[in-house]
Order: structure tokens, then C-alpha cells, then sequence
């Protein structure tokens, strides 16, 4: 399956159209639907970080998922997230979308909305992986082995 395209901008105003302009070989993706799951998020960030250290072909990134009806309030959300993410390179993962958030998650055959989900995407943007909420060791070593798969086949 492909992760969809669609369009969204960082909270560094850099436009995005996700997957295609993902910059890693391999990009994880980590995706949020209420402003409560950040801290889900943050518990995947440090196992993240490591794994960009030690693959240079692994890119990150944050996808807030925002519903369309309040893409007019984009300028004060994006805002208040910019303004409470001091850290550039933070700021440079986080790709808020806006959008039919109903449709996105029938795309992607997501059932609700109470959790997060880390997705692996080769560099054509199909989903090699997906893993459902906060971070354990268990499921971190799943997103090792199949980015270690991933980059043996590529070689």
C-alpha cells in the first residue's frame, strides 16, 4: 500500500508533498490525530534520533493530522505550534496537514482516531511497516529490522 498524497507545509513554512518530497531513503513517519498524543509522539523521538545517527538514509518526520474545516485557523495553529517548539530541526519534521481527515484514514484502513501510528515508507512512499502507539522496545526493534530489510535491499 502507498501512503497517500497530500500536501502540507512544516512549521518552518517549507511546503511539503507527502511522500513524494519526504527527504530520506527511508522516512518514518509518525501520525497524530488529537493534540493529546504529542506526548505519544515524543516517547518514539530519542529511539528516532538514534536510529538517524546510525542510518544517515533514515528521515523522520511528525504529521499532525488537522481536519479540513479548520485550515483557516492554520495561521494560529501552526502559530502556537511554532511558537512552542523552540528547536528548529523539530520545527523542520513537523508537517501539519489539513485535511478530510475521514478519508485519509479510510485510505490507510485506519478503524479510529485514539492512537498514534508510526508508518516505514520505502523512498517510492509504500508502507513497508506500521506500528500502533506509544514507543516500546519491542516494537522499535520491528522498525529496525525492517529499515536494516529496506536498506539491504537497496544496496
Amino acid at each position: 500500500m502507498i501512503f497517500p498524497e497530500v500536501k502540507g507545509s512544516n512549521l518552518e513554512k517549507k511546503k511539503y508533498k507527502v511522500p513524494q518530497d519526504l527527504e530520506g531513503r527511508i522516512n518514518i513517519v509518525t501520525v497524530a490525530f488529537q493534540q493529546w498524543q504529542q506526548g505519544l509522539v515524543d516517547t518514539w523521538v530519542p529511539f528516532l534520533e538514534e536510529l538517524k545517527q546510525t542510518y544517515p538514509e533514515v528521515y523522520f518526520y511528525e504529521l499532525p493530522i488537522i481536519g479540513r474545516g479548520y485550515k483557516g485557523m492554520r495561521f494560529m495553529i501552526d502559530g502556537g505550534m511554532r511558537m512552542g517548539i523552540p528547536d528548529k530541526t523539530i520545527r523542520s519534521r513537523t508537517i501539519t496537514l489539513y485535511l478530510d481527515k475521514k478519508r485519509f484514514m479510510k485510505h490507510l484502513k485506519i478503524e479510529d482516531d485514539e492512537d498514534i501510528l508510526t508508518y516505514v515508507l520505502n523512498d517510492n512512499g509504500e508502507i513497508s511497516s506500521v506500528i500502533k502507539g506509544k514507543y516500546d522496545k519491542e516494537k522499535a526493534n520491528l522498525i529496525r529490522i525492517k529499515v536494516e530489510e529496506l536498506l539491504t535491499e537497496k544496496s
